[in-house]
């Protein structure tokens, strides 16, 4: 993922291995990924639609609590850095920029594990806002 969009971590207990570690998210305009730091748990996202002009979240209550998360993030409509605000679910994600309310849906697609990361315990990933 070599677009410059939104890389974050979300501290919280992973739905997968039930630990208290790190969920990084990263979304770009193809997809958006949450895989936790503990045990390489990967949920695969693809986008539905980008759209400026709807109102809310469009992300429906699932079978896990919703994170709604406000970090800093780059704009690919409006062009400026600033707080962006995901909702994460169990089976979608929402980014929408607060400075023009730029939003991008996208939906689960795969969900794997990957074993290199339970072996080496950390994701590599860049520090984010928690």
């Amino acid at each position: 993922m070599s677009e410059r969009f939104i890389s974050t971590r979300y501290r919280t207990d992973c739905y997968h291995c039930g630990e208290d570690a790190d969920q990084i998210i990263q979304a770009v305009s193809a997809q958006a990924q949450v895989v936790c730091s503990n045990c390489g748990a990967t949920r695969v996202f693809i986008p539905r639609f980008e759209t400026a002009g709807v109102i809310g979240t469009c992300t429906p209550i699932g079978r896990y609590d919703l994170w709604d998360i406000e970090t800093e993030a780059w704009c690919k409509h409006c062009g400026v850095s600033g707080p962006h605000n995901l909702v994460v679910g169990s089976g979608h994600l929402t980014t929408r920029c607060g400075n023009c309310g730029y939003m991008h849906f996208y939906r689960f697609n795969l969900e794997y594990i990957d074993e290199q990361f339970a072996d080496r315990g950390e994701v590599s990933a860049p520090p984010g806002s928690s």
